[in-house]
């Protein structure tokens, strides 16, 4: 197997719906659909074994649901990137996935190559929220909380943390930003943990939401 392609796993409780994923994938010269699970307890263990690059996880799934599927991943896998790829365009579902670690959200209906588009994206750790409701939830879902926090926010971002900040913004995990910034993962650790204090933000996702929508990054 090449190890310069992208390496994707499916989730999903219908094998046709795998089926024409897998053609899809493995008809790309920089990825290749790396294995296949039919529920989240699956998919877990499949994700464990063979740390695949991406992810694309439905989220009604027997026995566990890709929800919790992709929480328990992240635990572990914390550099492997989850998509949700459903049916289901819902507010509860998208926020769900968020918290859950999903860098992205797309209905089954999307077309093939925004697909592909979608997992290099993901690969490249972009998030990719492109439906009606992830974008209103993007937008929405945290303005009440984050005009508080805009007031609350007296202590000012240094300029090492505006950066790590930024990074983040971009999708960049710990190890990556260090090596990009060229310091320590220790320091960005610490730079990551005191942005949150100054936010007021449970995790990155909420950090970088409250960033981009008081225009601190872009």
């Amino acid at each position: 197997m090449n190890k310069d392609k992208i390496r994707v796993a499916l989730a999903d409780d219908q094998p046709l719906v795998r089926e024409g994923f897998r053609y899809v994938i493995n008809a790309q010269p920089d990825m290749t659909v790396s294995g296949e699970a039919g529920d989240g307890h699956g998919i877990i263990a499949l994700a464990k074994q063979t740390k695949p690059d991406v992810i694309l996880m439905d989220v009604q799934m027997p026995h566990c649901s890709g929800i919790e599927a992709a929480k328990d991943i992240m635990s572990t896998l914390p550099y492997t990137k989850i998509v949700i790829l459903t049916t289901f365009d819902t507010e509860e579902y998208v926020f769900e996935g968020i918290r859950a670690g999903a860098v992205g959200y797309l209905l089954k209906d999307t077309l093939p190559e925004e697909l592909i588009d979608a997992i290099r994206a993901a690969a490249r750790g972009e998030a990719i929220f492109r439906t009606a409701t992830a974008a209103k939830i993007i937008s929405e879902t945290f303005r009440s909380k984050q005009q508080t926090q805009a007031e609350e926010l007296a202590e000012p971002f240094t300029k090492r943390e505006l950066e790590v900040l930024q990074q983040m913004a971009y999708g960049l995990r710990n190890e990556e930003i260090a090596k990009k910034l060229f310091v320590s993962e220790s320091t960005v650790k610490t730079h990551v943990h005191r942005i949150l204090q100054k936010c007021n933000a449970q995790d990155r996702t909420q950090a970088v939401v409250f960033a981009i929508r008081n225009g601190i990054v872009q």
